[in-house]
């Protein structure tokens, strides 16, 4: 009786040793792990490795679920889309205008364009032009996902501004189209921000 109670003791003793080794080994794999330069308390998210301007910044987790090449081709379109909007939309608060002004268009500031335009019946012919855009970029962006070998965000439009150059050298210019456009499309959210808080013309300050 004596010894099958020892032999129930020391069993039961044996069955947690296992799990206490494997839990200590994956808390110290995880406090080993390498860590994102941008968010110090996450992982690294190993998807961006190898990108241009990978900062290692994911902290949702995006790159584990949508491909790396549509994440990057999102990017560069949402940047260069903010470069041309924050230039546009300063322009015009700056009292450029393209002429001659369309009717009904007269006296608008960019706060004011779209409602104006919606009147005018501008909106709807930019509504078609960017949508045929959009279903033609599309053709480039499924061959890509499909393996052609295209790049990201790659049109053949400024090219020629690679040409010739080391791989390195790209990279650098590469790596300023993106800074840029990171920090447009913040500003783009500043400057519509300030301009409808105010009601005030660049530089978007309070009367």
């Amino acid at each position: 009786m004596k010894l099958a109670i020892l032999a129930s003791l020391l069993a039961s003793a044996s069955a947690f040793a296992p799990a206490s080794t494997v839990t200590g080994a994956r808390t110290s794999s995880a406090l080993s792990a390498e860590k994102s330069p941008s968010l110090p308390f996450l992982p690294y998210p190993e998807n961006l490795k190898g990108y241009v301007g990978d900062v290692g910044f994911d902290p949702l987790g995006i790159s584990n679920y949508v491909p790396m090449y549509y994440l990057r081709e999102a990017e560069l379109k949402h940047a260069r889309m903010c470069m041309l909007a924050w230039t546009g939309w300063v322009a015009v608060d700056s009292g450029m205008r393209v002429i001659p002004v369309p009717e009904g268009l007269e006296g608008v500031t960019a706060r004011t364009a779209h409602d104006a335009a919606v009147a005018q019946g501008g909106m709807a012919k930019i509504f078609f032009f960017i949508a045929a855009l959009e279903m033609t970029s599309w053709l480039g962006i499924s061959a890509m996902l499909q393996g052609s070998g295209r790049a990201p965000g790659d049109f053949g439009f400024g090219t020629k501004f690679l040409e010739g150059k080391s791989e390195e050298a790209q990279n650098a210019m590469k790596l300023k189209e993106l800074k840029n456009g990171r920090l447009a499309m913040m500003a783009f959210g500043g400057v519509v921000t300030q301009s409808v808080l105010n009601d005030s013309g660049f530089p978007y300050t309070s009367m």
